[in-house]
């Protein structure tokens, strides 16, 4: 059992929840080569329809679909949500927004300048605020506001129900500066990451009393700062809505009226086509739709998809007859069936028409999918099995099987830090090296899995011993249930023999039992040792075991002679050497020699020399082979998984089984191909979406799964409760943060450490390097790509879409053409 989001002294939480939408996942490939310096390559860029303002026409309503309706407005509280980012970002000042690079910026809104005037003996920073920045009743924002902040996320005070203070814990004090725009923070420890505090900042009124940010600013804000002013919250009608404020100093906002409205991704193409919505984050199913929709428009054909577009002449003309035909009953049937199918075809080509008016701008979304592997017990606690597992997988595949059709690049992503396009970005997956079939055959073997191993006693039992009995008995029970009908029947008929014999001697007939028993048990565990098709996991809804296929030729392969053996390559050495050569690599991640080689290409060229020597000699290095006369192994696709001590060697990989997840579950069972070439069986479980998270990845109750994290500027203070060494609590628990995979280690948790308190910016960079290159070698997440952003956004809508890294100017969202203003989504209400 495991507590998750229980710091070790005070509450670290990520910026960002993790990014749940299962129907847009991506997936990239650990075939990607590992850079030997900074990344030069360009990000993907926005997707927005830029305009200039004086092309915006001034007002109208922009309708912004969000999940849900949020449940808090305090973006510091454990239940805000991505509905409470946006929100907020259009009400509340952000000192330092992200740009299209994904740096921070300062906001000139807010700031005129922000910077560290002091290093020694304490780190410094002098706000000088904005001259006309106030809150909406007018106050000046000031040094109170900073305060009041500051001491609600200290976590000093527990009254104060927060998800997180990173950053504020290592603030001493916060003072005015020379005058009432100047505020002075003076940090107890340095922090990197100071640019990432105040950011949404609150009034006082909110942040001064437990009461007021406990439960004042759930459900309103009554004091705002920013281009609009929140106007009203509807629960019956799902809305949120904002105005423009008349306080705000900076651009004037271009709408009148923003309103947030809560539309579940499964209805979002109805809400387009009906003009609930101006802007909705889509699937790739509705975006197929738009494109469709618009090609159809220009070509002025009728529509081959939808209802009706894969019915042959050959099935119309008998529809037509059946509807037609002299049997009364089957016509009535058929009429029924043609009516409905006729509604649907004009009901889909209203949609068409309507959905002409969206575009789809695309992007990379700012958060990436990884494979998570939990590290906390069972097989995946083995290293060697975790990089096996990552060794197995070709990114790239997986990568283009998403990305590719919604002509997105299909590049994997090499850092769980940083994404392509961010400063410090560096691909790191070199720590833990390409994908490769027989080096994570080798790293299986060498951590005892091997073919055969699921019929293997465990070696600390001896032949006939009562522990050896004992283990027979609970293997047997353990597929009693796998052993269906049969089995019941067998046991009906032993317990009628039994009854039958009761006129015989009563010691007699209890040593008969036991033989008959003991005759049963061990059939059983004989079956049971070579697996069971028709087992009860196998037959259970939503469950499919990959690798137990029962395939033509899965049957065992005989040994040839001792005159035709093959000699089997055991790679228990090579993996040792590969588990060393990880984190000499990882080490040596960042530097680079003389001649402009890293020191990981050296290792890597090294390694490979040796290799190649090593072939070449007779017979190979000693104990590399096993010993004359054994049979060559059968491809793990034939044999099945893999086992040791009796156990086969399946993994348990959580899905989530919503309809808008089918993306995600295509990974997932790809993912399963490729592990079952290297032996290792999945047991693919599909969970409601609602509960994918919650009841299975943060609570551990998994082995492998598929899940997202945003993106960070600040990835010192955000990345460390990700991938901290989970430490045990008194109780025999662990306290996890937020690193579900349970993988971690003491260098990794000193490098973030490291990082977040240096205050040069390249040597924190350097850190990170280091410490993505651990995290790597470590095999606990196996990054694989940015999900894709996609966007269905009114045409005639500018300065709005897919925003990448940046935030939005929502003064600048607005229609670039007046009588436009409102259509489509103000057709219907």
């Amino acid at each position: 059992m495991s507590h998750v989001g229980v710091p070790r002294g005070t509450v670290r939480k990520r910026r960002s929840l993790a990014l749940l939408t299962a129907g847009v996942l991506t997936i990239p490939a650990l075939a990607g080569c590992s850079s030997d310096s900074e990344e030069t390559s360009r990000g993907v860029p926005q997707d927005i329809a830029p305009a200039a303002r004086d092309r915006v026409a001034d007002g109208s309503t922009v309708n912004w679909a969000v999940d849900a309706m949020p449940t808090t407005l305090n973006a510091f509280q454990a239940d805000a949500d991505s509905a409470t980012t946006k929100i907020t970002g259009a009400l509340l000042p952000t000192l330092f927004p992200m740009d299209a690079a994904g740096q921070p910026k300062l906001n000139p809104d807010y700031l005129e300048s922000a910077k560290i005037i002091e290093r020694e003996p304490k780190q410094v920073v002098l706000y000088k605020l904005n001259q006309q920045a106030v809150w909406s009743d007018g106050r000046e924002i000031g040094a109170p506001d900073f305060v009041a902040q500051w001491q609600a996320l200290s976590g000093k005070d527990s009254a104060f129900w927060t998800a997180r203070n990173a950053g504020y814990e290592r603030i001493e004090k916060i003072e005015r500066g020379a005058d009432d725009l100047q505020v002075r923070v003076t940090f107890a420890k340095p922090y990197a990451d100071w640019r990432s505090l105040f950011s949404p900042l609150y009034p006082k009124e909110i942040t001064g009393s437990p009461d007021t940010f406990n439960d004042g600013a759930r459900t309103a804000l009554k004091n705002t700062a920013g281009p609009f002013q929140l106007k009203s919250v509807s629960k019956a009608k799902g809305t949120v809505t904002l105005v423009r404020s008349p306080r705000w100093w900076g651009d004037k906002a271009k709408l009148d009226t923003l309103v947030f409205r809560a539309v579940a991704p499964k209805d979002r193409t109805k809400a387009l086509a009906d003009g609930t919505v101006h802007i909705t984050d889509v699937d790739a199913t509705t975006a197929d739709r738009i494109a469709l929709a618009l090609r159809d428009g220009s070509n002025g054909q009728p529509l081959a998809h939808g209802p009706g577009a894969d019915l042959t002449p050959a099935a119309a003309l008998r529809s037509w007859a059946l509807a037609h035909g002299s049997d009364e009953e089957q016509a009535e049937i058929a009429q029924a069936a043609r009516e409905k199918n006729r509604k649907a075809v004009v009901a889909y080509g209203a949609e068409q028409k309507a959905l002409r008016g969206y575009a789809v701008r695309k992007s990379l979304e700012p958060a990436y999918t990884q494979l998570a592997l939990n590290g906390e017990s069972g097989p995946l606690a083995d290293d060697r099995v975790r990089r096996a597992v990552a060794r197995a997988l070709d990114r790239q595949e997986l990568a283009e099987t998403v990305l590719k059709p919604l002509g997105l690049p299909a590049k994997p992503l090499g850092s769980h830090l940083a994404l392509a396009g961010q400063p410090g970005y560096k691909d790191g997956s070199g720590a833990l090296g390409d994908q490769n079939t027989k080096e994570a055959q080798a790293l299986l073997a060498d951590a005892g899995w091997t073919q055969g191993g699921a019929a293997e006693k465990p070696k600390d039992t001896k032949a006939g011993s009562e522990a050896e009995k004992k283990a027979d008995k609970d293997e047997a029970d353990k597929t009693k249930d796998a052993e269906g009908k049969a089995d019941t029947e067998d046991k009906e008929g032993t317990e009628k023999t039994e009854a039958e014999e009761k006129t015989t001697d009563k010691d007699e007939a209890e040593d008969k039992e036991k033989a008959d028993k003991t005759d049963k048990d061990e059939e059983k565990a004989d079956r049971a040792a070579v697996g069971s098709d028709d087992s009860a996991a196998s037959r259970a809804e939503g469950l499919y075991i990959v690798g137990q296929d029962d395939k033509p030729g899965a049957g065992p392969v005989q040994a040839p002679d001792a005159s035709t053996a093959t000699h089997v390559l055991a790679p228990s050495r090579a993996a040792a050497a590969q588990s060393l050569a990880l984190l000499r690599q990882a080490s040596a991640v960042s530097a680079v020699s003389e001649d402009g080689t890293t020191a990981e290409a050296a290792s890597k060229a090294t390694a490979q020399d040796k290799a190649t020597a090593q072939d070449k000699q007779p017979g190979g290095a000693a104990g590399a082979y096993a010993p004359l006369g054994t049979a060559a192994p059968a491809p793990a696709s034939v044999k099945g998984p893999l086992g040791k001590d009796g156990k086969t060697l399946t993994l348990r990989f959580v899905l989530p089984s919503g309809p808008g997840s089918q993306s995600l579950r295509g990974v997932g069972e790809r993912i399963a191909a490729m592990l079952e070439k290297i032996g290792i069986g999945t047991e693919i479980t599909k969970v409601p979406d609602e509960s994918y998270f919650k009841d299975h990845i943060a609570s551990g109750d998994y082995d492998l799964a598929l899940y997202s994290w945003p993106a960070t500027a600040y990835p010192a203070t955000d990345g460390r409760p990700i991938y901290a060494k989970p430490e045990p609590a008194t109780d025999g628990s662990l306290l996890v943060e937020q690193n579900y995979t349970r993988v971690g280690t003491d260098h990794i948790d000193q490098l973030f450490d490291q990082a977040v308190a240096e205050l040069d910016e390249k040597a924190a960079r350097e850190l990170m390097k280091q410490a993505d290159a651990r995290i790597w070698a470590a095999a606990g997440s196996i990054p694989l790509f940015q999900r894709p952003q996609l966007v269905a956004v009114d045409k005639k809508l500018a300065n709005v879409g897919a925003f990448g890294f940046a935030a939005p100017r929502y003064q600048d969202i607005g229609f670039t053409d007046r009588q436009a203003a409102g259509s489509p989504a103000d057709r219907k209400k």
